[in-house]
């Protein structure tokens, strides 16, 4: 798919925000860690998608019922649904100069009900050909996720004939309603009442 960048300008996927605080000692450090077992920007990229897809597992499949949002505190609890686990792959990416940004897609159930966003992460490797979508979610039965720069290894492939849909465009921060469902939640259950059904 086509990602469209919401802002021109690439160093906007490079520029810390609130919720990707690349800047914090816990995101440079784990940065710093993982570069070192690697040593080049696509490995470290990979790396960096392992560590979140698999050390940080998604609230929904843990039971856990903390809502972090930011970064460092995704990292910092080891816990978080999908937007959460993308900022801290997008933050982790950006601490060692790799453009990275976020997108989404919209799902639903197998009978095509219960229609909420679901968030992913692009990322342009120095030469590459382009933005490449990977999804740090967490794999599970039935879920296999991939980091594949070639041909796309998502989560949730989308199912349009059930109304699902992938959002082309690429934000530098996060979108406003995925951000205010996670900031304005007190607890996982109260934020599944408040994902947004569309953007």
């Amino acid at each position: 798919m086509q990602l469209l960048q919401q802002n021109p300008d690439i160093h906007a996927y490079l520029s810390p925000s609130e919720a990707i605080d690349h800047w914090h000692p816990l995101v440079q450090d784990t940065a710093d860690t993982l570069w070192s077992t690697t040593g080049d920007a696509y490995s470290y990229a990979k790396a960096a998608f392992e560590f979140v897809r698999d050390t940080i597992p998604h609230s929904a499949d843990s039971g856990d019922p903390r809502v972090s949002w930011r970064a460092s505190d995704v990292l910092a609890t080891r816990n978080g649904i999908c937007y959460a686990k993308s900022h801290a792959l997008v933050a982790l990416l950006r601490a060692q100069g790799i453009p990275a940004g976020l997108c989404y897609q919209l799902l639903a159930d197998d009978d095509g009900s219960n229609a909420a966003v679901h968030g992913l992460v692009a990322l342009r490797l120095p030469g590459g050909d382009g933005w490449a979508r990977v999804d740090p979610r967490g794999n599970k039965p039935g879920v296999d996720a991939r980091f594949d720069l070639d041909r796309e290894r998502l989560a949730f492939p989308v199912r349009p004939e059930l109304g699902e849909a992938d959002y082309p465009e690429l934000y530098a921060a996060p979108h406003p309603a995925t951000l205010k469902a996670l900031r304005e939640s007190a607890d996982r259950p109260e934020l599944w009442r408040n994902l947004p059904a569309s953007l």
